[in-house]
């Protein structure tokens, strides 16, 4: 299992957005730079972001904003915001074991709690750790 890069690219594109903000017209191609992928991919996100409240977006070379303090955005938003988790369900279990083998017929009574109390342990994780956090440590690299 691993989680898309649209997480850690969505931390990169907040952090510029806070970090350039007063320097730079933010848009999406300065974004795209900075993260060194597709445009269209950055705007993606954004939409994304958008959606979940944590950035705002104008329209054609407006830029973006934050819409909350750092302080605010947790890692499990972002996650939230650009996961594609159906269900809320990090982990996807296959869809037809067999009734007839012992394995397939127990499988989900096995494993069903103990992935539940492993997404709620990384979620737990993710709360802990806000955009005002990753900011702080980008700034003291950046004044090096």
């Amino acid at each position: 299992m691993q989680i898309s890069s649209r997480f850690t690219l969505a931390i990169h594109i907040i952090a510029c957005i806070e970090t350039f903000k007063n320097e730079y017209k933010v848009t999406s191609d300065f974004l795209a730079d900075s993260t060194n992928v597709n445009p269209v991919i950055v705007r993606k996100i954004l939409g994304q972001l958008k959606s979940a409240g944590i950035v705002e977006v104008a329209r054609g070379s407006g830029g973006a904003d934050l819409s909350k303090p750092l302080n605010g955005i947790t890692f499990l938003d972002i996650y939230k915001a650009v996961e594609c988790v159906e269900n809320g369900e990090l982990f996807h279990f296959h869809e037809n074991p067999n009734p007839k083998c012992p394995v397939g017929r127990n499988i989900h009574t096995v494993l069903d709690n103990r992935l539940d109390k492993v997404q709620q342990a990384m979620e737990n994780e993710l709360k802990k750790i806000t955009l005002a956090d990753i900011e702080s440590d980008i700034q003291k690299l950046i004044q090096k």
